[in-house]
């Protein structure tokens, strides 16, 4: 098994948190999301910025917060408030910080520049947003650019490429369906973590299904959540569900088995099956695996 799915981690629910509403921060400590993100963009109010970064700091002080992978949305440097918010979250060290407003590789390297010089290690990776029509329209050099910095992940803001493309948010996302591939394509050429953006109608249950059945169908590994609603359901759609990893099992049992050492296609119950499927039965085990290990 390679070491890159050895390392799989769950990442179904990421749920936004506002650094400004302390006692969510605190909530937070109790729910089954897979990552928290603070945030201290936009969901804090200008004047609630200094405030925000003061409680999400005194949160991941305090801990709390078991195996969720925590991750701190900063202000973009651009703001009046980046530069300070980077520069605090280095005494914090979540796991990874977001960087929202992301349109170049060139915005990546400030970030990541950015991060070395707060005392981040590159053990606290980089995720950036992907909200803005120029970063679809660079999507591949902002990938790239994980070669050369700590980027680790790309989180789709819908929210904000509908108001810039001046587009209509349907129920089928039509007009983001290239963005949204384009993301995951980008995001998979060069080994990243590629999250979904929010549903906004948080009553609508079976449309938030939908819609992350539409996520896990472009091949996301998971979705950011605005309601912690929105986490139990998000993590069914996400997770492996047994029968596909008993299925896993069976594809991983045949291709080790004695007799079929060597062979690069086999028949397994009844269908063919390729090395490929083996690569994806490992992918499948590892997320299944892990998630069971969470509890």
């Amino acid at each position: 098994m390679s070491a890159s799915v050895l390392a799989v981690r769950p990442r179904r629910s990421c749920l936004y948190t506002p650094g400004a509403n302390a006692k969510a921060l605190a909530k937070a400590r109790d729910l089954k999301a897979d990552a928290l993100i603070f945030d201290l963009e936009d969901a804090v109010a200008p004047d609630a910025k200094a405030e925000a970064r003061t409680n999400v700091l005194a949160a991941i002080a305090e801990g709390g917060y078991g195996a969720r992978e925590i991750v701190v949305r900063v202000n973009a440097l651009s703001t009046p408030w980046g530069a300070n918010d980077i520069e605090a979250v280095g005494g914090a060290k979540p796991n990874a910080v977001l960087a929202p407003k992301v349109n170049s590789a060139d915005d990546v390297m400030a970030v990541d520049e950015a991060m070395s010089d707060a005392g981040l290690l590159k053990t606290t990776a980089l995720w950036v947003m992907i909200e803005t029509p120029l970063s679809i329209l660079n999507i591949k050099e902002i990938a790239a650019a994980s070669k050369r910095t700590r980027l680790a992940g790309f989180v789709m803001g819908i929210n904000d490429l509908a108001k810039d493309m001046r587009a209509k948010q349907t129920a089928a996302r039509t007009p983001f369906l290239y963005a949204l591939a384009a993301a995951v394509t980008a995001a998979r050429a060069y080994g990243l973590t590629a999250i979904d953006g929010v549903y906004n109608d948080i009553p609508n249950t079976d449309g938030f299904i939908e819609a992350c059945r539409q996520g896990l169908a472009f091949g996301f590994d998971g979705k950011t959540l605005i309601h912690p609603t929105q986490i139990e359901a998000c993590n069914t759609v996400f997770a492996p569900s047994a029968e596909e990893a008993e299925e896993a099992r069976a594809i991983v049992a045949a291709f080790e088995a004695p007799e079929n050492a060597g062979k690069g296609v086999l028949k397994v119950n009844g269908k063919m099956t390729e090395l490929l499927h083996l690569d994806q039965a490992r992918r499948t085990l590892a997320i299944f695996d892990a998630v069971a290990a969470m509890g």
